[in-house]
């Protein structure tokens, strides 16, 4: 006993590890002697949620001496200005011992038993005796068994995450595949025949028939010369079914390609001939010039999309010189046979583009203006349900706003839009989109005034709060409602007019477009409403905090994004008021240059093919350079008003990570720093040396690029060796097999590679047209007229399959094969049997696709299912980050950085960005329904579920971020005089690790197709523990903050509002993170005791 005695009397002594605990407060004396040292807080992403001394707390009510010089509690830094429930917000935990009971208003009250249910299957003892261990800064986790989950509920939740697709596409008897051909060929006619895409159809047809009728045209056809079909190839790659500004681009663009490659292959074919010497090699000498062009212009295919046009135009003239008819050699025979047939396709193109329904470039734009309208008037609806299908809808106009405008600034257009007019239209837009995203389900549905009209709503004593705040807000808020649906109607109605479609397009004619009236209407609603507001939270009978009445937070929670709303809807319709009386004006490009080269518009993006994946790429790479700039800069606060001692400043600047840069730092020098406006300050790193841009450009060659440009050299280099052998030269030349080279430079994809289905669909493609070619010449045997009959009905079908269904690649083959064999057996007529003519090139196109489909799907493939589990992984990490930046940025922060608006804006950008990220994940999940598997089946129920639970994570996130706005420190209880963030301090770090390792963990595991571990840190428990800490300092507390509160009025209504809000977003990121590791088990297993892979 006396050597226990002694041992403990030593630690409370002697010891530099064990410390005492003061008191659940600073000692207000020890701090007066302290002033003129400043408050550092939690400033950064990862924030000072710990410090870096060793040290473990014993709990004791003598003061004792700070351990730093001075008498500074280093070990503590004070985080100011952070509200009671910020100091939960980094974390959630779970009651699992012995629950102690919270008090009265307690923002722990309605999620306990929530939490309760997340550690329902662990038992623990969290109780530490008032003992505490810092453990260096590392937080200090908990571990316990997943919470059992009955299987068969949780793929039933996961089938319900399905897209419609996958839930449609079940095995069906081959009679029912034919009927839903069938089904499918119809809807095809009827929007033919009823949309405005028969007008884009139409124009593309009518091109490209008419250059098909001069290539029968005897006199033209001699005059065209034997490449005469080059014409019709012209106007099926740049067909007229596009804006006016985007034929005109594609025009210059395929021109500019057809030079460059006409230019290269006759210095290629003259090089080759200048010399005895060189005419020995002239194989050689082509395809060395073959390589570097081909090496060349598969760089600027991948890397300036807006070349697109030209690299394809410049590849087809390169291979035809150097290919084409080679006993022929160079002459301007050769290449006038080309060049005026191309160009006067292009010619043909641009007439019809302006003589037949010309579009100016506006119809795009307004139709993304007008469903998103309508997917906001269907979420304003009064009945409208909080349905995930609505949320994804929403978030899908929020990304193709975006795209539009981008679209509309980068060609000429002609129309009342402006394209700064129309970006601030689509911000407006976003921010409504983002204001009903935010809104819940309506519970002042059926209010009392809609029951009888007869009995005024009744305010007074012994009424029920939450029924009498529905008297009072119910029959506003309504009013409020509909005139937000009148004028997102009427601002439609406007923005229709001014495109000149709105016959076409809508809203109905009976809808007005009197915005005047409206802006007043609505301003009268929003006064109403924010009158009877004021007057409800002056109310005496409402309770002073409303922790213990979820109907009423839940109101409350609904009518305040309403109200927002609102001001949204009023800020647009006051934008468009100012723009609608703007006349019509030629719009130039005025996307800036620099991006605008790395970008397409929607038509070229179509006809290149592999949309879905292009676009998932691009946004991938967009997050990830946001990501960057969020991470890369390092955060150092502001120095308030009185230098720090270099101890302590030594330990705070070690305590401090990589946090948040929203803006790109400016080259300066190695000791300079940039001050924001936030009175901080970025540390600048040195400039890169010329070593780390070598390893860069080095690496860089790494990408897809690189790999692409090998790929398709490779391929094309290997194909057109017959060409450059004696032997073969005669049977290259009759059968005009280089067009294997042409298919597989037309075919092949940077990004996507192709399956078994894509190959199988391409051939079959190809041989119609092939056999649609040789019909056309031999039942005929060679009528002009019965081969424009059959031009006519296989080119219908195949055009739209090329210009507007979800498969141009296979269209463009088809096209292609019937043009080719059809015209050169009419232009050859009589020298070879047309079976012989039709049978080589068929067979030319097809060994060019399976090369092509063939080569990417064995050298770095795309395959959809591996991409989408890194995609997931890497929305895991960003989660991660953004977590991280809420932390830092929105709940601990110091004294003075308080978030501003730019910060707000900056991070409703990211999150714009993440929400685009999740469309194209679920966009790239449909990819993996046509991939064959050899293993198994590929099951979509577990990523899909992923998926949801990943956005269901994002979306508590954004709460608790919009939550933490509406927090005054000031009006809650452990304000940065108190000294209650002493107790939290290290729960806040626990609480903020587990979330992060978590997510860290399960971003691992999927990136690198890894089993879990079988237990994970516990944030749940975590939790746990900073609710009982946040207990223990607010009934401390109790009676001085709610003095407070009383005094606050309707700040201190939605500060408590939002508290209980953040709180219960909080709680739910808890669950999600345990959904999160359910489903992610199910995707790479886990590792059993045994070290065995469990599934």
């Amino acid at each position: 006993m006396d050597h226990a005695e002694q041992h403990i009397r030593d630690i409370h002594t002697s010891s530099p590890v064990i410390r005492k605990r003061n008191s659940p407060y600073i000692d207000h004396d020890s701090r007066q002697e302290n002033d003129h040292l400043p408050d550092r807080g939690i400033e950064n992403e990862t924030g000072t949620l710990g410090s870096q001394e060793r040290h473990t707390k014993v709990q004791d009510d003598r003061p004792h001496p700070s351990p730093l010089p001075g008498g500074h509690p280093g070990a503590y830094r004070r985080a100011s200005h952070i509200s009671t429930e910020s100091r939960i917000a980094s974390g959630q935990a779970s009651r699992v011992s012995i629950p102690q009971p919270s008090q009265p208003g307690s923002p722990s009250t309605l999620v306990r038993p929530r939490l309760d249910m997340v550690l329902q299957d662990g038992e623990a003892d969290l109780d530490t005796y008032g003992i505490e261990e810092f453990r260096d800064g590392f937080f200090d986790a908990s571990f316990f068994p997943q919470r059992k989950r009955d299987g068969d509920v949780m793929r039933e939740k996961a089938y319900s995450s399905l897209p419609t697709s996958f839930q449609n596409n079940q095995r069906k008897p081959v009679m029912g595949q034919v009927l839903e051909q069938l089904e499918a060929a119809i809807g095809v006619l009827t929007r033919i025949c009823t949309t405005r895409a028969s007008i884009k159809f139409l124009k593309s047809f009518m091109a490209v028939y008419i250059a098909f009728i001069i290539c029968l045209i005897p006199t033209c056809r001699e005059w065209l010369g034997r490449y005469n079909y080059m014409l019709v190839v012209s106007a099926i790659l740049n067909h007229p079914g596009r804006p006016v500004g985007s034929q005109i681009e594609g025009a210059l663009m395929t021109s500019l390609g057809m030079a460059c490659g006409l230019a290269w292959g006759c210095l290629a074919v003259y090089v080759s001939e200048a010399t005895g010497p060189a005419r020995a090699g002239s194989g050689g000498l082509i395809a060395l010039f073959l390589v570097l062009f081909t090496i060349i212009l598969g760089w600027l295919r991948c890397i300036f999309i807006r070349f697109y046009q030209a690299v394809i135009s410049a590849g087809v003239a390169l291979y035809y010189v150097c290919l084409a008819n080679t006993k022929q050699g160079l002459s301007m025979r050769k290449i006038s046979d080309f060049a005026i047939p191309w160009l006067l396709g292009q010619v043909i193109c641009l007439v019809v583009c302006f003589t037949l329904f010309p579009s100016a470039g506006s119809r795009p734009l307004a139709v993304s203006f007008h469903f998103a309208f309508e997917s906001i008037l269907a979420q304003f609806e009064p009945e409208s349900d909080d349905s995930n299908a609505l949320k994804h809808r929403l978030s899908w106009h929020f990304v193709d706003l975006s795209t539009a405008v981008r679209d509309f600034a980068l060609d000429f257009s002609f129309s009342r839009y402006r394209p700064a007019d129309s970006k601030e239209v689509r911000n407006l837009i976003q921010g409504i989109v983002r204001a009903a995203l935010a809104m819940r389900s309506d519970p002042l549905r059926n209010p009392p005034f809609l029951m009888d009209e007869s009995s005024p709503p009744s305010i007074g004593p012994g009424s029920n709060s939450a029924h009498l705040v529905r008297e009072s807000l119910g029959k506003p808020a309504h009013e409020l409602r509909i005139a937000m649906r009148e004028g997102v109607r009427r601002a439609d109605a406007v923005l229709m007019d001014m495109s000149g479609h709105r016959k076409y397009i809508g809203p109905d004619p009976d809808v007005s477009s009197n915005l005047e009236q409206i802006m007043e209407d609505l301003t009268v609603a929003i006064k109403t409403f924010d009158t009877a507001d004021q007057a409800i939270t002056e109310h005496p009978d409402l309770p002073l905090r409303y922790s213990n009445d979820p109907d009423l937070v839940e109101i409350f929670l609904f009518v305040n994004p309403l109200r927002l709303a609102a001001g949204k809807v009023l800020d647009l319709l006051e934008c468009v008021n100012d723009i609608k009386g703007k006349g019509y004006r030629l719009n130039k490009p005025s996307y800036p240059l620099g991006r605008a080269f790395l970008r397409s518009n929607a038509q070229v993006r179509h006809d290149r093919g592999g949309l879905t994946a292009a676009v998932y790429f691009g946004t991938k790479t967009q997050l990830q350079e946001t990501m960057k700039q969020l991470e890369k800069g390092e955060l150092i606060p502001h120095d308030q008003e009185h230098e720090i001692d270099e101890h302590v400043k030594a330990e705070t600047t070690r305590s401090i990570q990589t946090s948040v840069s929203h803006d790109p730092p400016k080259k300066t020098d190695e000791n300079e720093s940039i001050k924001t406006k936030g009175g901080q300050k970025i540390a600048v790193h040195k400039a890169k040396t010329v070593r780390l841009k070598m390893w860069q450009a080095l690496h860089r060659l790494q990408g897809f690029e690189s790999r692409f440009a090998f790929k398709i050299t490779l391929v094309t280099g290997l194909a057109a060796i017959p060409s450059y052998l004696p032997q073969s030269k005669d049977w290259w030349f009759v059968n005009e097999s280089w067009w294997v080279v042409v298919t597989i430079w037309i075919a092949m994809h940077p990004r996507v590679g192709g399956t078994a289905h894509d190959l199988l669909v391409r051939i079959t493609c190809a041989a119609l047209g092939a056999l649609f070619g040789g019909l056309a010449y031999g039942v005929g045997k060679g009528n002009p007229y019965i081969n424009a009959a059959f031009a006519a009905l296989f080119l219908i079908p195949m055009l739209y399959r090329f210009t507007q269904s979800s498969h141009p690649r296979s269209g463009l083959i088809a096209c292609l094969s019937f043009t080719v064999v059809s015209l050169s057996a009419y232009t050859n007529s009589g020298d070879y049997p047309i079976v012989h003519v039709a049978w080589t090139r068929a067979l030319a196109f097809i060994v060019g696709i399976t090369a092509a489909v063939t080569v990417n799907a064995l050298l770095w493939p795309f395959v959809a299912r591996h991409e989408l589990r890194k995609s997931l992984s890497a929305m895991l990490l960003h989660s991660a980050i953004l977590y991280r930046s809420v932390v830092a940025r929105y709940i601990y922060y110091s004294d003075g950085q308080a978030p501003g608006p730019e910060v707000v804006a900056r991070s409703e950008m990211l999150e714009g960005r993440l929400r685009e990220g999740f469309v194209r994940i679920r966009q790239l999940m449909d990819l993996t329904q046509h991939e064959i598997r050899l293993r198994a089946p590929f099951d979509p129920l577990p990523y899909s579920a992923l998926i949801q639970s990943l956005e269901a994570f994002f979306e508590s996130l954004v709460q608790v971020r919009q939550s933490s706005l509406y927090f005054r420190p000031h009006m809650l209880a452990g304000d940065a005089n108190s000294g209650g963030e002493e107790e939290l301090l290290t729960l806040r770090r626990d609480a903020v690790a587990a979330i992060l390792m978590t997510l860290y963990v399960l971003a691992g595991a999927l990136r690198s197709d890894r089993p879990l571990p079988r237990f994970l840190p516990s944030a749940a428990a975590a939790r746990q523990r900073l609710l009982d800490g946040m207990e223990k300092v607010e009934a401390a507390q109790a009676i001085r903050r709610d003095g407070l509160l009383a005094r606050q009025g309707e700040g201190r209504r939605w500060a408590d509002i939002y508290h209980e809000a953040y709180s219960a977003a909080l709680t739910d990121i808890v669950e999600e993170l345990g959904v999160l590791e359910y489903y992610t088990k199910e995707i790479v297993g886990e590792v059993g005791f045994n070290g065995m892979l469990t599934r």
